[in-house]
């Protein structure tokens, strides 16, 4: 048993109604008005007329058109519909004369005249033809409506994929130094206080398995990627002094709102590469608002020179700008960014907007 997709049953529906109508309209309606007793090969002729124009419809929109027009070949395409016309009008002349129909039309018309053959009436072939160039037309625009929606659709499916390998790639350029730095001060927290590094330790593993497990799904939710800020900021206190003061404002989403993983990472991978020093004072603002479905984003940090010889002066920015194109390519005129710096007061500035309907 053969099971079409219901797509695929309405495209059929759609055909057979489309025949039905344009059979009904065309070759039965006018016929069904004369008032006359039609003779049954009448019928044969246009049942016989109908069947030809299906065929002629569905060659033409499976085969001739894919294999002749959309390949170039105008010239053949062109040349083969004009002697189609001459081939189709042939037929039917045939027909009518091996069904005897000029006679039959006469009697049904005029009983009491004899039949005296006579010329073929040149507007009915003129009709014929008109019927064939409308079967050919229709059939040449619904083949090329075809073949236009699938390299539309080829055309959106390489795009996407070609979005997620991106997407993949660039959620893959987390900073792998911070699990590295993180794991050495938890081991020099363990000679101090066990607790600290057992409290530590267990936010780190929730941070890894986030980024194991989340980060492989385009989407997460709000609060797991909360989560996953907070422990971050907790982690990174670890690596600071009584030199840096933190000023963290971080909603708790109330509902669960849906975003791309990993998205605010390197706005604080940078404040706190850029906004630490050992020697001087620093601040970092960092502030995460919920309103609705829109999460506003915000860090400041004062600007210190990275050492020229550590592994994140050799990223060269690259956390920003994957995750410019990230919000380009997921939040497409539903996100707004801005990044500066304020040279009088020697800070390094981020605002993010994004409406997460």
């Amino acid at each position: 048993m053969i099971n079409l997709s219901p797509k695929r049953s309405v495209s059929i529906l759609v055909h057979i109604l489309g025949w039905s109508m344009l059979s009904t309209v065309l070759l039965l309606l006018s016929p069904l008005s004369w008032r006359v007793d039609i003779p049954v090969e009448f019928w044969v002729r246009q049942v016989f007329m109908a069947l030809l124009l299906v065929g002629i419809f569905y060659f033409n929109m499976l085969w001739f058109v894919p294999k002749v027009l959309l390949k170039g070949k105008l010239a053949v395409y062109f040349l083969t519909t004009v002697l189609g016309v001459v081939l189709f009008v042939g037929i039917l002349i045939y027909a009518d004369n091996f069904l005897h129909l000029p006679e039959l039309i006469h009697k049904a018309f005029n009983p009491d005249k004899p039949f005296i053959p006579k010329p073929r009436r040149i507007s009915g072939d003129i009709f014929n033809m008109m019927l064939y160039l409308l079967t050919i037309g229709i059939s040449t625009s619904v083949a090329s409506v075809q073949k236009w929606q699938k390299d539309e659709s080829l055309r959106r499916e390489m795009d996407q994929q070609r979005i997620n390998t991106e997407l993949s790639y660039l959620k893959a350029q987390i900073n792998p130094h911070f699990f590295f730095n993180t794991l050495n001060n938890i081991y020099a927290l363990t000679n101090l206080d066990v607790k600290k590094a057992q409290e530590a330790l267990l936010k780190l593993s929730r941070m890894m398995r986030y980024v194991l497990y989340e980060n492989q799904k385009n989407e997460t939710l709000l609060s797991k990627e909360v989560s996953f800020i907070n422990d971050y900021i907790e982690l990174m206190k670890m690596r600071l002094s009584e030199k840096v003061t933190l000023n963290i404002s971080v909603d708790e989403p109330k509902d669960d709102l849906i975003i791309a993983p990993m998205l605010l990472l390197p706005f604080l991978e940078n404040s706190f590469k850029h906004g630490v020093s050992s020697q001087q004072q620093s601040e970092i603002m960092i502030k995460l608002e919920v309103m609705g479905n829109t999460v506003f984003f915000e860090t400041r940090n004062h600007i210190f020179p990275v050492h020229a010889e550590s592994p994140e002066a050799k990223e060269n920015g690259i956390g920003l700008v994957n995750t410019q194109r990230r919000l380009s390519l997921l939040y497409p005129d539903k996100h707004r960014l801005k990044f500066g710096k304020d040279e009088a007061k020697q800070e390094y500035w981020v605002n993010l907007t994004i409406n997460l309907e």
